[in-house]
């Protein structure tokens, strides 16, 4: 008689069930974590950035309103509460975004015989906790000026004001 055949009996192998480990988890975690750490200091110069090519171009627009204003009445700005509008000139600006603040904070103001000029626009931080500071500020000078607070058309005319001179 034929002797019966032994068939073996399967052993169990371990088999990956399409799912990922604590440890492939984890090592993903730290790449995004690494990758996250690299950029986000990217981003926030970016936004540095933004802010102060945003505070130059409303700066150069308040100016060229002032030079029309100056050219149309041969008077220059007049000088103005931190905030509010000068007198006459709400029929050359968007007067929203001049009673709206700035982009960096602060209000705009105007400044008339004052502060060694005859006409200066610019930005009053009316406390010290809502100033941006000089750093911020030397970086706008060296986009429009000469990248010197105490001298040429922009200036810190006091703490918290930083003015675009309209009329030396």
């Amino acid at each position: 008689m034929p002797r019966p055949r032994l068939t073996p009996v399967p052993t169990r192998s371990p088999r990956r069930t399409g799912a990922f480990t604590l440890v492939e988890i984890l090592i993903v975690v730290v790449i995004l974590g690494v990758l996250a750490s690299i950029a986000l200091p990217k981003f926030a110069d970016a936004t540095t950035d933004s802010k102060k090519s945003v505070f130059a171009s409303d700066l150069a627009y308040y100016n060229r309103a002032a030079q029309m204003y100056i050219s149309q009445t041969g008077e220059l700005l007049e000088d103005s509460a931190s905030g509010a509008v000068p007198s006459g000139f709400e029929d050359y600006i968007n007067v929203s975004g001049w009673t709206d603040g700035t982009p960096v904070g602060g209000v705009w103001d105007a400044e008339a015989n004052s502060y060694g000029v005859e006409c200066a626009i610019g930005v009053h931080f009316q406390t010290a906790a809502e100033d941006i500071g000089d750093a911020f500020m030397l970086g706008v000078d060296e986009m429009i000026d000469d990248g010197n607070l105490t001298t040429g058309i922009f200036r810190k005319f006091d703490t918290g004001r930083y003015y675009l001179v309209v009329a030396q």
